[in-house]
């Protein structure tokens, strides 16, 4: 009996598993399919994403849309989404009794709202295909044979000889020896870096407004061309949000260059031109003389941030719109369209889900997920130089990959 091993308990590794297990039991192929998961537990990450959620993907089904979420990796991934993109991936798990609801920010979640109706999902579906599940158990090295497939040293001491080996095992930040093995086994890794995070901004009176959200702004990092729009949200460490977040992954490794120290402009009214922002000001000096500059906030500016933006402009708390001298009047204009803050760092390793880096696209076959260098190996998931935005795009990326893997692997 041929075997099939699979390095990796997550998205990508029981996606691989039970679409090779199926497909083999389609042809009637008599194949082992084991999957190894080093950790306590499986599917780790998709029991804590989306808030204990489980954003399984985005509704967006033009695989050449759907690419340009990728920072990295879009372009390749044009052919594969194609051929198992979001429409296949709601299918699937509608055949497996789990329904997917789509909400206004396009993110598509089970109806139930809880990560563990995917988690019970694949562990049934994994076990009715026969795939063999081991926990607390990793790969440690492999050795290619000369006949073809891999002698395996397994974390517990065992050795173990498969036909196909998988590497599933997530970002190369991951726990484990996957960027070694794949490396001892010919490949070259890009240098990983942290995707997704958020920035740490020291600034007293922006940490004081932790919990205040504004929709929309536009962010950016002067001197780069890395400039963002959408919502942001003010932390007790700095700023967090999607905005800020789609710029930490497509400057993923401009500002690890800069060692996450680095001027941030935010323009808190892009929907306002320059010209237009200045009537408005000016227009309230007519239409309200006697009132506070302080107390009247230019939508959609909540009352908390335009007080700090207003004393950070040098107006003091007491100045009326009918005495707002033009200087001052300037200040906070340029106040509201370039707020300048300085990040000192990112957030906490323990808060990365996503890190950019691992095996060069060129090295592999997307076509099947196989190896160019080594016959019998195949990749899925994040292991791979490809990351998404938030928002369903990592685990679709694992789904497609881990599928096209599963149907390669059973052939």
């Amino acid at each position: 009996m041929k075997r099939v091993v699979i390095a990796g308990g997550g998205a990508a590794g029981f996606f691989a598993a039970i679409g090779c297990a199926h497909a083999c039991a389609a042809s009637r192929q008599p194949v082992e399919v084991v999957l190894l998961e080093r950790g306590d537990d499986f599917l780790t990450k998709v029991r804590i994403s989306g808030g204990g959620r489980c954003n399984v993907t985005h509704a967006c089904f033009d695989s050449r849309e759907l690419a340009a979420y990728y920072p990295r990796g879009g372009r390749a991934l044009i052919g594969p989404l194609q051929r198992f993109g979001p429409a296949e991936t709601v299918e699937w798990f509608k055949t497996r009794g789990v329904m997917l609801k789509t909400e206004s920010d396009g993110r598509m979640f089970p109806t139930t709202d809880a990560s563990q109706t995917i988690i019970d999902c694949f562990l049934r579906s994994a076990l009715d295909a026969g795939v063999l599940l081991t926990a607390r158990c990793g790969v440690e090295s492999a050795t290619r044979l000369p006949g073809g497939g891999f002698a395996l040293t397994l974390s517990d001491g065992r050795a173990l000889v498969c036909d196909r080996l998988l590497l599933a095992t997530g970002g190369p930040r991951s726990i484990g020896a996957a960027p070694t093995l794949a490396e001892s086994l010919g490949h070259t890794l890009e240098p990983p870096v942290p995707s997704l995070f958020t920035f740490r901004v020291e600034t007293p009176w922006l940490r004081a407004l932790s919990g205040v959200s504004v929709e929309p702004v536009e962010v950016s990092v002067p001197g780069t061309r890395l400039r963002e729009r959408g919502p942001v949200l003010a932390t007790h460490w700095g700023l967090s949000g999607p905005a800020v977040l789609r710029l930490s992954a497509w400057g993923a490794r401009a500002l690890h260059a800069l060692e996450y120290r680095f001027p941030l402009q935010i323009n808190w009214l892009p929907e306002f031109s320059q010209e237009a922002l200045g009537i408005e000001l000016q227009a309230r000096a007519g239409s309200q003389p006697a009132g506070l500059v302080v107390k009247a906030p230019v939508r959609p500016i909540p009352q908390r941030l335009w007080e700090q933006l207003v004393l950070a402009a040098g107006v003091a708390p007491e100045t009326r719109w009918g005495a707002f001298p033009r200087a001052a009047l300037q200040r906070l204009l340029l106040q509201l369209t370039r707020t300048e803050f300085q990040v000192t760092g990112k957030s906490a390793n323990k808060a990365e889900f996503v890190t950019c880096g691992g095996v060069r696209l060129g090295e592999v076959d997307l076509k099947t997920m196989q190896s160019r260098i080594a016959p019998g190996l195949f990749f899925a998931g994040e292991l791979l130089d490809i990351d998404g935005l938030t928002g369903g795009f990592n685990f679709q990326a694992a789904w497609t990959t881990g599928w096209i893997a599963g149907q390669s692997m059973a052939v």
